[in-house]
Order: structure tokens, then C-alpha cells, then sequence
């Protein structure tokens, strides 16, 4: 059974997920909240294992509540909802420590299969919209970082977490943060797909990411990856 707590200032919208995941066998409710501070208030008091944390929100947003809970240290995971075309926080709620990133228009089965893939540690973002989040996010960065030239730059070349990696580890994070999939990965670098998928665990220990998430966002940080050039 996965608990969940639903954080959202439109109390429609907090009914509308509650009816979809009461009706769901392996998910419970556990509590709503309607601001960033009382999230991170029924987080620390709920221990829920994951959060659906809206970002626009009056007081404190969601994504300093996302930040809070990550502090915390506590178990809980949080996916973000929100309307991303509108929303130019998400990237920065995702750097805050959110462990995923769906668009509040998805169908119900795609946020049930976010909310698992959430609570088992894993990333939600598909990749294509990865790649969009991550365009977006990069014109944020500075000069250096979004458009350096990858492992030959000396902010990758110094860094340690990049060093601790062997070099198909290395193959494999500059993959993860161009947002391809372990399928994608595996077809391009032909090996199996179990192999990649241990690859990954490696990767995500060894430069400290939550998780594959979280690396995307390093490899931006680091230079490693770069917005896709238009078709």
C-alpha cells in the first residue's frame, strides 16, 4: 500500500485526486494540505511515501516545501503537478529535490503509474518531456554550464563525482542526462537492457542523486548535457 498526501490550494482539485486514488486498491490517502507550510508540517507529521505537491500556491510554494521536506531527510518522495507549459518553476521545484514532474492534465492511469514508479524510488518523467523540462531549464543556467563543451571543461574535469565514474558509467550518465531511456540507452550503446539498468544504480550512488531525476539535473549543472538543437 502506498499513503499519499495531496497538496493543492483548489479544493476541487484535492477531491478530484482523492476520488481517483480511494479507488485505487494500492494507494491511501493519508491527508490534504492547502499551502507549502502545512505540507511540510503533515510530511514530517504523516510520513506519507509520497507527496503530490502542487507549485503555485499563496504563502509558501511548493517549492520551498519541496526543499523543506528533502532537508528533513525524511522518507517522503515528492512527484510535482503542475501545468507545466504555464509553470516556469518546475525546474527549480525539481532541483529543490522532487523526484518526478507530471502535467495535471494527465490521464489518471499515467499519475497512478507516477505515483509507483515514485514511491519505489524511481523517476517519472518520460523521457520526451524530459527533454522539454530540460531545454527549458537550461536557458536558467549560466553561459559555462548549458553550453560548455561536456568532460573537457574544468568545472566536469575537477569534479569528483565525475572522476568516481568508470568510463562506461560515464557513457551512461551523459545518456541519463540527455534524457534517454534505459531501452534508448541500451540500443545505443548495445548491451542489455539489465545491464544498463545496473549501470544506472551505479551512477545514481556514485554522483550522489536521489535519483534519475536529480542526475538529469546534475549533468545540466556540470555541463554534460545540452539542449536538443531544433528539428
Amino acid at each position: 500500500m502506498t499513503t499519499v498526501l495531496i497538496v493543492d490550494d483548489q479544493p476541487l482539485q484535492r477531491l478530484g485526486f482523492r476520488m481517483l486514488l480511494e479507488s485505487t486498491p494500492d494507494t491511501e490517502v493519508v491527508g490534504e494540505a492547502a499551502h507549502g507550510a502545512d505540507a511540510v508540517r503533515r510530511a514530517a507529521e504523516l510520513r506519507p511515501d509520497v507527496i503530490l505537491m502542487d507549485v503555485r500556491m499563496p504563502g509558501m510554494d511548493g517549492i520551498e516545501a519541496t526543499r523543506r521536506v528533502v532537508a528533513s531527510g525524511d522518507r517522503s518522495r515528492v512527484l510535482i503537478l503542475t501545468t507545466f507549459d504555464l509553470d516556469e518553476y518546475a525546474h527549480a521545484a525539481l532541483r529543490a529535490g522532487a523526484s518526478g514532474f507530471l502535467l495535471k492534465d494527465a490521464h489518471p492511469e499515467e499519475l497512478l503509474a507516477g505515483i509507483r514508479a515514485v514511491a519505489a524510488g524511481d523517476a517519472v518523467i518520460a523521457p520526451a518531456l524530459t527533454r522539454r523540462l530540460l531545454d527549458a531549464y537550461a536557458k536558467h543556467l549560466p553561459r559555462d554550464a548549458s553550453g560548455g563543451q561536456g568532460a573537457s571543461g574544468p568545472r566536469t574535469a575537477d569534479d569528483p563525482r565525475v572522476r568516481a565514474l568508470t568510463e562506461r558509467e560515464y557513457e551512461i550518465f551523459v545518456a541519463i542526462g540527455q534524457g534517454w531511456s534505459n531501452s534508448e540507452i541500451a540500443e545505443r550503446l548495445v548491451v542489455a537492457e539489465s545491464t544498463v539498468k545496473t549501470h544506472v544504480g551505479r551512477v545514481l550512488a556514485k554522483v550522489g542523486a536521489r535519483d534519475r531525476v536529480q542526475a538529469v539535473i546534475l549533468a545540466y549543472d556540470l555541463g554534460l548535457a545540452h539542449p536538443n538543437p531544433p528539428d
